[in-house]
């Protein structure tokens, strides 16, 4: 999926990293921030460092599933079937939400003080 394919519209100068299409609505990462939307409503638009968890479930013979769970309680979380043409796309976002999950200034600045 390209960024002209998304049904919402990226800042100058950000750039799409991964995207993939899931039910009911887009899941994107760009550079920036982690967006899940719609052409008529976006769901998630944070950063990654606003995330705490994401759970992929696959199981055989049904749709994976993708769970984003947000820091603050103000941002539900959001449950996505993911078509098993997508997996690729989804896992491999999963895998770079958590490479940046695990950067030294994001576990800095989320330890108790």
């Amino acid at each position: 999926m390209e960024a002209h394919e998304l049904p919402f519209t990226l800042a100058a100068g950000e750039r799409l990293e991964v995207a993939a299409r899931t039910e009911p609505e887009v899941f994107a990462l760009t550079d920036r921030r982690l967006i899940i939307g719609s052409d008529y409503r976006v769901a998630i638009d944070l950063p990654v460092s606003a995330i705490r968890r994401i759970q992929l479930d696959v199981e055989r013979d049904r749709p994976a599933t993708i769970v984003i769970v947000p820091h603050e309680p103000r941002h539900e979380p959001q449950v996505l079937a993911v078509p098993h043409d997508e997996l690729e796309h989804v896992s491999r976002a999963v895998w770079h939400i958590g490479l940046r999950l695990q950067e030294p200034e994001h576990s800095a600045s989320q330890q108790p003080e």
